[in-house]
C-alpha cells in the first residue's frame, strides 16, 4: 500500500507569515511536496507560481471566490440569483488554476440566505446548484479540471451552510453525473455532522478527490488532543487504496513547524525519513 501524500493547506498553516510567498517558502523547507490555498485571489497568479516553484511545490487545490464577504456570502453555487457572479467567479478560479498548474477546484456552495428558513428553500437552492454544477463541469473539462464538493458542518463552523453532509453532496453528484465533478471529504466536518467514520469513508472513498483532516473538536493538529484516532484513520484510507492528496486544514496551536511532528513521525514510519521528496 502506498502511503499517504500529503499537502499543506496555506490558508491555515505557518499564520505567523504574512503572505503566501513565505507559506510556500515554509512548506517547502518543512518537506511538503503540494500545497493548498482556500482563495489565492490576492496575488497575481504568476508570483504565486514562481514562489511555488522555487518551493519546489504544486499547488493542487483552491476554491471558488466566496462572493461577497461583508454581506455574509461564504461561496455561490446554491445561492438563488447570484448564478452571473458564481460563473464569473469560476472564470477567475480557473484562471488561476490553469497558471498555476491546479487540478482541482472546490466549487462552494455557499449559505441559505439571511432569514431564509432552510426546509422551505432547500428545493430550490438544489436547483440553483445543479444548474451551476452543470456549467462548471463543462467549463472545468475544457480545461481538465476537476471540481469538488465539500460539505461543511452546520453544527460549528457554519450554521447556515447549505451543503453540510456527504449523503447530501453524494446525491448531487448523482443527479448532475459529470466525472470530473467528485467529493471532498473535510473527516473533521463529517465527524461533527455524522460520525460512523469507518463507513462513511469506505461507502464515499470511490467518488472522493480530496481529503482534509483536522482533530476534533478544537481543530487542532491531529495528534492534539481530541476525539479522532488518526493513525487508524490514516491507515483506513491506506487500506482503502486512496490515492489523493490530505490536505492539512487544521489551526496550529502552536509553532507550525513544530506542530507538524505527527507528519514527521508517519514519514519515518513509512520509510520517508527526509520528507516526501
Amino acid at each position: 500500500m502506498a502511503p499517504l501524500r500529503f499537502s499543506a493547506n496555506l490558508s491555515w498553516l505557518f499564520p505567523e507569515l504574512p503572505g503566501l510567498p513565505a507559506r510556500l517558502r515554509a512548506a517547502g523547507s518543512s518537506g511538503f511536496e503540494a500545497v493548498e490555498v482556500a482563495w489565492p485571489y490576492a496575488e497575481p497568479p504568476e508570483v504565486l507560481a514562481r514562489a511555488a516553484r522555487e518551493a519546489g511545490l504544486r499547488l493542487v487545490l483552491i476554491n471558488t471566490p466566496p462572493g461577497d464577504q461583508e454581506k455574509g456570502e461564504m461561496g455561490l453555487g446554491a445561492v438563488p440569483g447570484r448564478q452571473a457572479a458564481f460563473r464569473q467567479g469560476l472564470e477567475q478560479a480557473v484562471r488561476y488554476a490553469k497558471a498555476l498548474g491546479c487540478p482541482r477546484i472546490h466549487l462552494m456552495a455557499g449559505r441559505v440566505p439571511q432569514g431564509a428558513d432552510r426546509i422551505a428553500v432547500k428545493a430550490e437552492m438544489e436547483i440553483v446548484f445543479l444548474e451551476n454544477l452543470r456549467h462548471a463541469a463543462g467549463v472545468l473539462a475544457q480545461e481538465d479540471l476537476v471540481g469538488l464538493l465539500e460539505p461543511i458542518n452546520t453544527r460549528i463552523t457554519d450554521p447556515q451552510y447549505f451543503l453540510d453532509s456527504p449523503q447530501q453532496a453524494a446525491a448531487i453528484l448523482q443527479k448532475v453525473g459529470r466525472p470530473n465533478l467528485q467529493l471532498q471529504m473535510d473527516i473533521f466536518h463529517w465527524q461533527i455532522m455524522d460520525g460512523n467514520l469507518t463507513g462513511n469513508i469506505r461507502e464515499f472513498l470511490p467518488i472522493v478527490g480530496h481529503v482534509q483532516v483536522a482533530q476534533v473538536p478544537g481543530r487542532g493538529e491531529p495528534s492534539s488532543p481530541g476525539e479522532l484516532n488518526f493513525p487508524y484513520l490514516f491507515q483506513l484510507l491506506e487500506d482503502e487504496g486512496y490515492k489523493g492528496f490530505v490536505g492539512c486544514e487544521y489551526q496550529p496551536r502552536g509553532d507550525t513547524v513544530e506542530g507538524l511532528s505527527w507528519l514527521r513521525s508517519y514519514w519515518d514510519r513509512r520509510g520517508h525519513p527526509e520528507g516526501q521528496r
